[in-house]
């Protein structure tokens, strides 16, 4: 039962580096900069992977599966058009449905079944699926509620005007664009991504998280370069 529970744990974290994972966070961070979105988005996410587990959510998945698609080319315009115009502050822009991420997880869950979900839920016959359903969810958690707070921090720091962070998510957002297009488009195509989503995924999030992390470092560096300069220091009687 253990070994079990750590492939499902295993399998969400995989999950959580599918393309269209980073691709929906980072389009988030962009419409509601909010370090909580990757959190959110994976328990939406969760909820319906959890819900085919049990055997209850297949007619609703199989009606709103069609979204998905649509939902992610729907974000790359929104990514293009800020991509183009200046960032507005954290949180003064008007919220849609593709601003709400549980519900945008639950979308996405319903229009992109993975090949790891498929995993996940073949497990359901050897494990409680309500187990196996948390388990997973808890993957995924821990993966995209890293990402979603790094690119949260990104998306402040570029509109607080640090050039690293600017520089970022400007590049970011093209990745973000090209990326929701080319997978919802394949998503409506019928083609088969899934034999690309793991080493696309995990080169993505690797390169994602770097660049991230450098854009935080023009902000560290000059809070680290605050100090008492010594000549000022005046020594009273």
């Amino acid at each position: 039962m253990n070994s079990a529970l750590l492939i499902a744990l295993a399998l969400g974290m995989r999950h959580g580096t599918d393309p269209d994972h980073l691709t929906a966070i980072d389009g988030l961070s962009r419409i509601r900069p909010r370090a909580t979105n990757g959190l959110y988005f994976a328990l939406g996410h969760g909820l319906v992977v959890t819900m085919l587990a049990v055997g209850i959510g297949a007619a609703i998945a199989s009606r709103i599966a069609f979204l998905g698609p649509w939902v992610l080319i729907l974000i790359g315009v929104l990514n293009l058009w800020r991509v183009f115009r200046p960032s507005p502050p954290p949180d003064t822009s008007p919220r849609p449905l593709v601003g709400q991420p549980f519900l945008l997880g639950m979308l996405l869950a319903a229009g992109f079944e993975t090949a790891s979900q498929f995993a996940a839920l073949i497990l359901t016959n050897r494990l409680n699926p309500w187990i196996v359903g948390a388990t997973f969810t808890g993957g995924m958690v821990i993966v995209d509620g890293l990402d979603g707070y790094l690119a949260a921090s990104t998306q402040r720091l570029a509109s607080a005007g640090e050039g690293k962070a600017t520089a970022a998510s400007r590049f970011l957002g093209v990745i973000v664009v090209l990326f929701s297009f080319g997978l919802g488009g394949a998503e409506l195509l019928n083609f088969d991504i899934d034999r690309f989503a793991l080493p696309t995924g995990l080169v993505l999030f690797a390169a994602v998280i770097a660049i991230r992390v450098w854009a935080r470092t023009e902000n560290r560096s000059r809070t680290s370069g605050v100090g008492v300069n010594p000549s000022a220091v005046v020594i009273a009687d």
